[in-house]
């Protein structure tokens, strides 16, 4: 269940975007809190195969608060980068090859933050 902060801070984005359509919303930072990055941990698939980090969504919810709070920091003053996806290929039926991006669980951790403000403000809108 989303927690009220979550929805209280989606409905002031939305209520922005609303208002202020001829003006574009740049940074969504300051909206980001421990709360909002726990909830998109918890909205984050944790069967994925793992990235190029080798992380598993085990091992980092072992310093769960340590890794929100690093993240949330790392967001906040741009000094986030997604890190590289690893590429994967499968044989297709045809005889070719189909390339696959897997993300690392930071990256999916980082992207469900994204999609816990972006989804949540779309339908807040629509």
């Amino acid at each position: 269940m989303k927690p009220d902060n979550v929805s209280t801070k989606q409905e002031r984005i939305a209520s922005l975007a609303r208002s202020t359509r001829e003006m574009a919303l740049t940074s969504l930072n300051h909206y980001i809190d421990y709360e909002w990055m726990h909830y998109a941990y918890e909205c984050t698939r944790k069967d994925g195969a793992v990235g190029v980090d080798g992380q598993t969504a085990q091992e980092y919810e072992v310093k769960l608060q340590e890794n929100l709070l690093s993240l949330i920091d790392r967001l906040k003053s741009g000094r986030y980068q997604a890190p590289p996806v690893r590429r994967h290929y499968i044989a297709k039926a045809d005889g070719g090859q189909r390339g696959l991006g897997i993300p690392s669980f930071l990256r999916r951790q980082g992207g469900a933050a994204g999609h816990c403000d972006a989804a949540g403000t779309y339908l807040l809108l629509h």
